[in-house]
């Protein structure tokens, strides 16, 4: 039995999904930026700096939250199939995953990027906190592309 990897792919399809993975990319990075601007802010500190390693390992550390909560939050809203369809992990472990799953989801839901939004809201609005009791990250300070730089997406 082939592996689903090892079959010629629709090179239109693989760019429609290398297309929506930048977008998503880029729309996370904002996310996670504005997130940590904000509790940044509201503790009276200085805004995160991009050649500083602990505003990085806390912009890391946000991406994954921020990625796991839209996991959460989106993947029952999919349509069976969607949810059904495993996405192995990638360059990239966990955050490559997690950024996998959103492909297919962004793909499979007509209104994604409104319930994007809307948990992107939620989440900035909590400090990132999910409703959990833990503080929220410090903070790493670049902006668009910062994932693709940390993972060696491109």
């Amino acid at each position: 039995m082939p592996f689903r990897d090892s079959e010629p792919r629709d090179p239109l399809a693989t760019r429609i999904d290398a297309e929506v993975r930048q977008r998503l990319e880029e729309a996370v990075d904002y996310a996670c930026l504005e997130m940590m601007v904000a509790a940044r802010r509201a503790r009276g500190l200085p805004p995160p700096a991009t050649d500083n390693a602990a505003d990085r390992r806390e912009f890391e550390r946000g991406v994954l939250a921020f990625l796991s909560t839209l996991e959460r939050e989106l993947a029952l809203a999919a349509p069976p199939p969607a949810r059904a369809v495993p996405v192995a992990a990638e360059a990239g472990g966990e955050v490559g995953r997690l950024l996998a799953v959103q492909v297919t989801l962004a793909k499979s839901l007509p209104d994604y990027w409104q319930r994007f939004d809307a948990a992107r809201a939620a989440w900035v609005g909590d400090g990132g906190l999910g409703g959990r009791p833990e503080p929220p990250m410090d903070s790493s300070g670049d902006t668009r592309g910062l994932l693709t730089r940390l993972f060696g997406r491109g």
